[in-house]
């Protein structure tokens, strides 16, 4: 195989490596009377009813995966309900369980629709009920109601499509969308205030931030209403929001979100069951296997694109300077600036692309793979591309100027001409982006 089908190999077979399915199995069990989810443990004998919250893109995958093993821990009559929310629908629908498809990457009318589900059923919890979320990446746009009654569904939308378009830090823009939501920034853990919660994550952020998987909707919230108005206040002009939403965070009676002391989470706990981390360490494991020396190096998470490529390039040239073939493995997400007209595409495909021009302006023996866990990139069918020194001259080849390409966003239709778009559909997980270098000089 060349380095770009070694690189695609290791992509894939790590995406495997992480499915839902398989995790869940060998984290939680039922034996004797408990419930064990990782390191926690429920005596479900306590509890006369168990209620069920997924969200997000993985929500189905995980309430699959989930339902075997909870069935034989209702065995005592435990009450059993549930809401799941996610981009697809379950293939067995359960009786118990609504579900809905939520909007993504902008909230629609399902969306405020599952919102209402899932307060109606978490105001129901009490001291004896056993709320268990499973929450991943996604969610933010999937399930939304905004605090602010008089917002409309269209404002609403307009506000996450330009926090999605903005370029800000994901910190920030999940600060603003806790601050602006009825079911975000462990809101739902409040709604369940008294009962037994316990939180399972599948993370598409930092490790050390949990909180801001799906805008952390269960856990508690460290942003405040004044990081919020500073955000609004520097880059409102950019942002350009709706007036009724930038009314609503400049006033004075904006509400805070709930903070570890709060009542709600005194009997909740949480856990991480995938993140970014295991995506590294499996494709690492996959390289090294290979042959290849492998360092990993996350230092250039939520930079711009740009810079990011330029960075973890010049980390493989400093690696092949002492091993000739070198890898350098890479996760997390990088941003974008939209314009107002851009075309098909999504991040990891601008990543690539920039990576392309660098290999072809530096002549670099290099491969470069970037490609969402999810299965999805921006507004295009991919996951993701792959680029090594030939990828540029070929594109000229076939009449496509690339530089404009690289310019107007429109990156697929440059691979898919191609053939070096990476196309999985959706993988029912999300765990950030997975970036690979390669280099084989020997």
């Amino acid at each position: 195989m060349n380095l770009s089908q070694v690189a695609r190999s290791i992509f894939l077979d790590t995406i495997e490596q992480v499915r839902i399915s398989g995790v869940i199995r060998s984290r939680v069990q039922y034996e004797d009377g408990l419930l064990h989810i990782g390191e926690l443990s429920y005596s479900m004998l306590k509890f006369r009813r168990v209620m069920l919250v997924a969200i997000g893109k993985a929500a189905v995958p995980m309430c699959e995966a989930f339902l075997p093993i909870l069935e034989p821990a209702l065995d005592s009559g435990q009450m059993f309900e549930g809401v799941v929310v996610d981009s697809i629908l379950p293939n067995t629908p359960d009786t118990r369980i609504q579900f809905f498809r939520g909007g993504h990457p902008l909230p629609d009318h399902a969306s405020r629709q599952a919102a209402d589900a899932i307060l109606h059923l978490l105001t129901q919890a009490d001291a004896t009920t056993l709320v268990l979320f499973l929450i991943s990446g996604g969610a933010s746009a999937m399930v939304e109601e905004p605090l602010d009654a008089e917002i409309t569904l269209e404002e609403t939308a307009e506000f996450h499509r330009a926090l999605v378009q903005s370029g800000l830090p994901i910190t920030q823009m999940n600060a603003l969308r806790k601050h602006f939501s009825r079911v975000k920034g462990g809101r739902l853990a409040v709604a369940a205030q008294g009962a037994t919660q316990c939180t399972l994550l599948v993370s598409d952020v930092p490790e050390n931030a949990l909180h801001m998987v799906g805008s952390g909707p269960s856990l508690p919230d460290p942003s405040t209403r004044e990081q919020c108005l500073e955000i609004i206040e520097f880059s409102s002009k950019a942002l350009g929001l709706p007036h009724r939403v930038l009314s609503f965070f400049r006033s004075p009676e904006l509400q805070e979100t709930p903070k570890t002391d709060h009542p709600a989470f005194r009997t909740a706990e949480w856990m991480s069951l995938l993140s970014s981390n295991d995506l590294c360490s499996n494709a690492a494991q996959l390289a090294a296997r290979a042959g290849f020396v492998v360092v990993l190096d996350n230092g250039c998470d939520d930079w711009t694109y740009e810079a990011a490529a330029r960075y973890l390039i010049d980390r493989l040239i400093a690696l092949q300077e002492k091993h000739p073939k070198a890898c350098v493995i890479s996760a997390g997400e990088v941003s974008v600036k939209l314009r107002d007209s851009h075309g098909t595409g999504g991040r990891n495909q601008q990543f690539v692309l920039e990576c392309a021009r660098i290999i072809a302006e530096e002549n670099l023996t290099f491969t470069v793979l970037s490609g969402g866990s999810d299965g999805i990139d921006g507004n295009s069918p991919a996951a993701g591309a792959v680029c090594d020194r030939t990828t540029w001259s070929r594109a000229l080849a076939l009449g496509l100027d690339a530089e404009v390409i690289l310019r107007t966003f429109n990156s697929f239709s440059l691979f898919q001409a191609l053939g070096d778009a990476i196309e999985t559909g959706p993988t029912g997980n999300n765990l950030r982006d997975l970036r690979i270098f390669m280099s084989d000089n020997t």
